[in-house]
C-alpha cells in the first residue's frame, strides 16, 4: 500500500510514500455591513486591516483591498495566519476609509474595529460583531463578519500496487538492506485515471527506465505496474472537528484535602497572595483561557474533592464549589475563580484525595454524549491537586473506561510533593492498566508540574498541559469512524 496526498499525480518510481501531515493555516474571509459614510460627495472606501498582539503589542499583520464607494464591502483578499490551539492568539481587526494613497493609518478615516482571539473565531467557523470606535461605543450599525476555513486538503490516497515482468525485481525500486536502492523505472499517471482502478478491472502502466530506453533501439519497458485500488479518504485535523462543530466541554475538579495547608496561611497552597493569585487560580487560567473559546456557552462545572461541607462537615470528594449541586456551573473562567475564591472560607479541608468520583462524574456526561453518534462534544476535565492519591485502584479503573469515551483528563501538581503516581497515570511511557488488568484504550491523561513552571512565562504552562489534546481529539473520533458533522465526501 502507498499513501499520497491527492495534490498531485504519484511516480511509480519512488518508494513508497509515507502520510503526509499538512501545516495548520487558517483563511479568514472578512466582509463589513453598513459601515459609517466618512466621505462627504461619496461612500467611504473602506480597507480592513488585521493586528496580532506581540508582547501586549498590537502589530500590523496584513491589509485587504480597498473597496471604492462600498459600505457593505465583502474583501477578496485573505489572512491566512498559523493555528495553535495551546495559543491564546488575539487579533484585532480595524477598517479605515481611504483618503489618500499614503500607508500611514493616521491618514485614514477610522470606520470601527473588533477585537477577538483566533479561537473564537474558528469554533464558531463564523461569527458577525458590532464594530467599535475607540471609546468602545458602537460605530454606528457597522458589523464585520469573519469567517475561517482550513488551508489545506485533508484527502488521502491509498493505492494497492502489484509488478509484472519487472527487471528480475519486485518493485520499482529494488530495495537494498545496505540503502543502495536500484532504480528499475517510472510511469506517470494523474488522480483521475487512477480512480478508474477496480479490483475487476485494474489498471497497468509500463515502467520505462530512461537510461534503457536512450541505449537500447528494442527497449520497451522494465515491466509492467498493476493498480488495483485506487481510494480517497479524508484524513480529518483537530481544526476539521473544530470548524465542524466540535464543542470542548470543560469541567474544573479542585484539591481541597488538608495538606493543602490553612488557606488563611502564606505558606498554604491556597493562600491567595496579594496579587490576586496562586498556584491552583494560576493552573485555572493557563487552561480555561483556552478551553473556553471552544464551548459556545462558557459555562463551566467548578467541583471539589476532599473537604469538609457545611452545614453537617461531611467530608465530600464531587462537590459544586458555588455550593449549587442541581447547577454546578460558572460563567467562564472568570466565574470559575471567583467561586473558588468565594467558597474557601466556608469548607474545611480535610481528605483524603480520591479522584475518582469526579473522574466518573464527566465520564457520566460523556457516556451520554456517545449515544448522538456525532462528533459534536468532547469532555476535558482538569485536576488540580498537591498530593498522592489516596485511590489508586479505583482511579486507574476510572480512567481505563473514560479511555473509551470522548474524555481527556489534564493533571496539575502543585507545590513539592512526591507526583510519581500521577507520572504512573500519564500513559506517555506505557499503556495505562486497571487493576483487573484491562488495558487502557487509548492515553487520556497529561500530567504536568506546575513547579517547573513557576519561574517560566504563563503561557509555557498552557503549551505544556494541552500539547497532547489535539491528537487525542482526533485519535477518538477517528477510532469511531465519526467525521466532522459538516464534512464533505472524499
Amino acid at each position: 500500500m502507498a499513501h499520497i496526498p491527492s495534490g498531485g499525480a504519484p511516480a511509480a518510481g519512488a518508494a513508497p510514500m509515507g502520510p503526509q501531515y499538512c501545516v495548520c493555516k487558517v483563511e479568514l474571509s472578512v466582509s463589513g455591513q453598513n459601515l459609517l459614510d466618512r466621505d462627504v460627495t461619496s461612500k467611504s472606501d473602506p480597507f480592513c486591516v488585521l493586528f496580532t498582539e506581540n508582547n501586549g503589542r498590537w502589530i500590523e499583520y496584513d491589509r485587504t483591498e480597498t473597496a471604492i464607494n462600498n459600505l457593505n464591502p465583502a474583501f477578496s483578499k485573505k489572512f491566512v495566519l498559523d493555528y495553535h490551539f495551546e495559543e491564546v492568539q488575539k487579533l484585532k481587526f480595524a477598517l479605515f476609509d481611504q483618503d489618500k494613497s499614503s500607508m500611514r493609518l493616521d491618514e485614514h478615516d477610522f470606520l470601527g474595529q473588533f477585537s477577538c482571539s483566533l479561537g473564537t473565531i474558528v469554533s464558531s467557523k463564523k461569527i458577525t460583531r458590532p464594530l467599535l470606535l475607540l471609546n468602545d461605543k458602537p460605530a454606528g450599525k457597522g458589523l464585520i463578519t469573519i469567517a475561517a476555513q482550513e488551508l489545506s486538503d485533508n484527502r488521502v490516497i491509498t493505492l494497492s500496487l502489484a509488478g509484472r515482468r519487472l527487471d528480475k525485481k519486485v518493485m520499482c525500486y529494488d530495495y537494498d538492506n545496505d540503502g543502495g536502492h536500484d532504480f528499475i523505472g517510472e510511469f506517470q499517471t494523474s488522480v483521475s485515471q487512477m480512480c478508474e482502478a477496480r479490483d475487476s478491472v485494474p489498471l497497468e502502466f509500463e515502467c520505462i527506465n530512461p537510461k534503457k530506453q536512450r541505449k537500447k533501439k528494442n527497449y520497451k519497458n522494465s515491466g509492467i505496474i498493476i493498480l488495483r485500488s485506487c481510494k480517497i479518504n479524508r484524513d480529518y485535523s483537530f481544526l476539521d472537528y473544530i470548524l465542524g462543530g466540535c464543542q470542548l466541554m470543560f469541567t474544573v475538579g479542585i484539591d481541597f484535602t488538608a495538606s493543602n495547608g490553612n488557606p488563611l496561611d502564606p505558606s498554604s497552597l491556597h493562600y491567595i497572595n496579594p496579587m490576586g493569585t496562586n498556584e491552583y487560580l494560576s493552573a485555572i487560567w493557563a487552561v480555561g483561557q483556552i478551553i473556553q473559546d471552544y464551548d459556545s456557552d462558557k459555562m463551566f462545572p467548578a467541583l471539589g474533592f476532599g473537604a469538609q461541607l457545611p452545614p453537617d462537615w461531611k467530608v465530600s470528594h464531587e462537590f459544586a464549589i458555588n455550593f449549587n449541586p442541581t447547577n454546578p456551573f460558572c460563567s467562564g473562567v472568570d466565574g470559575i475563580a471567583q467561586a473558588y475564591s468565594a467558597c474557601l472560607p466556608h469548607i474545611r479541608f480535610y481528605g483524603p484525595t480520591n479522584f475518582s468520583p469526579i473522574v466518573n462524574h464527566v465520564a457520566r456526561f460523556a457516556a451520554q454524549a456517545t449515544q448522538q453518534r456525532t462528533a459534536t462534544q468532547y469532555f476535558i476535565l482538569l485536576i488540580i491537586t498537591d498530593g498522592v492519591i489516596s485511590d489508586m485502584e479505583e482511579t486507574r479503573h476510572a480512567v481505563v473506561q473514560a479511555s473509551k469515551l470522548p474524555m481527556s483528563i489534564i493533571i496539575v501538581g502543585v507545590g513539592n510533593a512526591d507526583f510519581a503516581a500521577m507520572e504512573f497515570l500519564d500513559g506517555d511511557s506505557r499503556m495505562l492498566r486497571s487493576h483487573t488488568g484491562e488495558e487502557a484504550a487509548r492515553d487520556i491523561v497529561q500530567f504536568v508540574p506546575f513547579r517547573e513552571f513557576r519561574n517560566a512565562a504563563k503561557e509555557t504552562l498552557a503549551k505544556a498541559v494541552l500539547a497532547e489534546l489535539p491528537q487525542q481529539v482526533v485519535q477518538y473520533f477517528k477510532h469511531k469512524n465519526l467525521p466532522p458533522t459538516n464534512s464533505e465526501p472524499a
